[in-house]
């Protein structure tokens, strides 16, 4: 799992995958909101980011299903799980 290491460099996009009233709720700090079910027609705008991508939603059920897509399509990502751990990581990593 490539998560912990690419947090700790700080060279990484956190994308959530979770709904707009899911992400609003509660998120990690400067995560993208990307929805599970808009992924496919934001490819492009998602092959564009030039950092490594971590996947995040609530329990990582949507996160791996985006990984797999993703991965399918050439996107270096890896499923960070929950948004939860994926924010204890990255509080962590800036603390």
């Amino acid at each position: 799992m490539q998560t912990e290491k690419w947090i700790k460099s700080g060279q990484v996009t956190i994308i959530d995958v979770r709904t707009r009233e899911e992400f609003m709720g509660g998120h990690v700090a400067n995560s993208l909101n990307i929805p599970l079910q808009e992924l496919e027609a934001r490819l492009e705008e998602v092959k564009a980011i030039e950092t490594p991508i971590v996947l995040c939603c609530a329990s990582g059920n949507r996160s791996g299903m985006a990984t797999r897509f993703l991965m399918a399509h050439g996107v270096q990502c890896d499923n960070g799980g929950s948004w939860l751990n994926v924010n204890a990581l990255v509080s962590t990593a800036h603390a």
